[in-house]
């Protein structure tokens, strides 16, 4: 067992084990723990060790894990729900961050709902932290956030992440990594749903590298994904805007744009007017929709975008007489300058750099990229049921084997260490029990454009969920993993199975300052 954080007096320091086997800490209704913000200012965590908590409860908000319960690469602290038959999930609710993060690396957080921070529901100022197997909901500011300082990588995963943000400042997702504590990070998101805000951006990303993979994006308040460079006023002393290229690879997502949204752009990419992130973004397979009349772009370039490398995208906006813009430009005339960092108003940051292969567009779309090979057109890509979201081709689709199996990254600004293709399917409007990944299947010797194949033999026949849900006890048992596709299918660039780590971290974050509110520019 370990110590309480009350010192001990010198002349006891004898007694004390040099190292110790990990502990296990039970949190819950009767226990010596009520309650997780308890546990957290009575124990220092060590790596290894698990916080086991009681479902069927609700547990108050503002809890905060601190740098002294930090784990380690090979061994995390890991918070979790205590899974037994008929138990709901353990809810974590109120406060101002209902859980946060403060420089407690490597811990990893699985199983709880968490719902009504007023300032956000997770918070992590902390370097390999993990959300796994979390319903995070009805939160009236930011539901997930990264701090500037003091972040490094960030793993969601089997997560589902409704009704949260708020105007144009507080989103559902919003990550970013300090770049001078934690260089060469990462923000993982893959297999979950994300829906339905309430205010700002779904997936709004200020990290030096994005991998979004396999994920179901609908209904934003703005845009469903936005890809920027790093808040310039709010990082650490050596930041400058060159110090990193902000990159970012959407791969197997669905993103809908719906006619609730006040912004005509599905992504947009580049920067905002206090950070620009020069960097490359790469989509591969998303079946992009904008289910909206009127104006319609599905990528969006402002404010200093490196490069946009595209293949085998479907998208489709099906209200009638719709012409969608597939790549525009905001023009320097139409934006503002930035208040720090590159004061240029351009929309690339060194000239376009576009590339792209075997994108699914309609034959009325405009600002179609020249620079694309192989574009295909027309006036229905022919989903099995677009009314209920089975966005998979049907028999005679012209996604159906159209997709390029090898596609390039352009050698003049090549992505760094692509995922070449899909390996799986994103949820089905739904949120996916861990492990619960469904392999794409390709059964042809061509892929099909989009995130979908065809048919998929698990999931042909499953309806599709409208609203949404929230499946409280994992369908297989915790650590199955999804099979990838199989050696038979060489033609898909097939990743190692996905992982489900023992433990998850979780870090705070110290208050901003009030400089951070300014000029819309959304911190904390």
């Amino acid at each position: 067992m370990h110590f309480s954080k009350p010192l001990l007096g010198l002349g006891l320091l004898a007694a004390v084990p040099l190292s110790a086997a990990a502990a296990t800490y039970n949190v819950g209704p009767g226990r010596t723990y009520t309650q997780l913000t308890t546990l957290f200012s009575s124990v220092n965590l060590a790596p290894g060790d698990i916080v086991e908590v009681d479902g069927n409860a609700t547990y108050a908000g503002n809890i905060v894990v601190g740098s002294d319960d930090s784990g380690t690469e090979a061994s995390p602290v890991t918070i979790r729900w205590r899974r037994v038959a008929g138990a709901t999930r353990p809810v974590l609710s109120g406060g101002t961050h209902t859980i946060k993060f403060e420089q407690s690396n490597h811990v990893v957080l699985e199983g709880f709902e968490v719902t009504g921070g007023t300032s956000s529901c997770i918070f992590s100022e902390a370097h390999n932290a993990t959300v796994r197997d979390a319903y995070v909901h009805d939160c009236p500011s930011h539901g997930i956030l990264g701090a500037d300082q003091n972040s490094g990588s960030f793993t969601l995963e089997y997560s589902e992440i409704a009704r949260s943000g708020q105007g144009d400042r507080r989103h559902a997702i919003y990550m970013q990594s300090d770049e001078v504590a934690y260089p060469d990070t990462v923000f993982r998101m893959r297999y979950n749903y994300v829906h339905s805000a309430t205010g700002g951006v779904l997936v709004r990303v200020r990290h030096q590298r994005a991998e979004i993979h396999y994920n179901w994006i609908e209904g934003s308040d703005l845009h469903e994904v936005e890809l920027i460079g790093p808040d310039c006023e709010t990082q650490k002393s050596g930041w400058t805007a060159d110090l990193r290229r902000e990159d970012a690879e959407l791969v197997g997502n669905v993103i809908i744009h719906r006619s609730t949204s006040r912004s005509g752009n599905a992504l947009r990419i580049g920067g905002d007017l206090n950070g620009r992130n020069q960097g490359r973004t790469r989509l591969v397979n998303n079946t992009i929709l904008m289910d909206r009349s009127g104006t319609a772009n599905a990528v969006l370039v402002q404010l200093g975008q490196g490069s946009l490398e595209m293949h085998n995208n479907v998208i489709y906006q099906p209200a009638a007489g719709s012409a969608p813009s597939i790549v525009r430009e905001n023009p320097a005339s139409n934006v503002d300058t930035p208040y720090c960092g590159p004061q240029s108003r351009e929309p690339w940051s060194d000239g376009r750099k576009v590339a792209g292969s075997n994108n699914w567009v309609q034959t009325a779309a405009a600002m179609v990229p020249t620079e694309w090979t192989g574009t295909l057109r027309g006036n229905d890509p022919m989903f099995v049921d677009l009314a209920q979201r089975n966005l998979r081709p049907r028999a005679g689709s012209p996604l159906l084997n159209a997709g390029n199996n090898t596609p390039v990254t352009p050698t003049a600004f090549p992505f760094p260490s692509p995922q070449l293709l899909p390996a799986f399917d994103p949820p089905l409007r739904t949120k996916l029990a861990m492990g619960d990944a469904h392999a794409r299947l390709l059964l042809e010797n061509r892929i099909d454009v989009g995130a979908f194949e065809q048919f998929d033999i698990d999931q042909v026949s499953d309806p599709i969920r409208v609203n949404g849900s929230q499946p409280l006890i994992p369908s297989r048992a915790s650590g199955a993993a999804a099979q990838p596709v199989t050696a038979s299918q060489p033609a898909i660039a097939t990743p190692a199975p996905a992982t489900l780590p023992a433990v998850r971290e979780r870090p705070r974050w110290r208050q901003a300052p009030a400089a951070r509110y300014r000029r819309g520019v959304v911190r904390r």
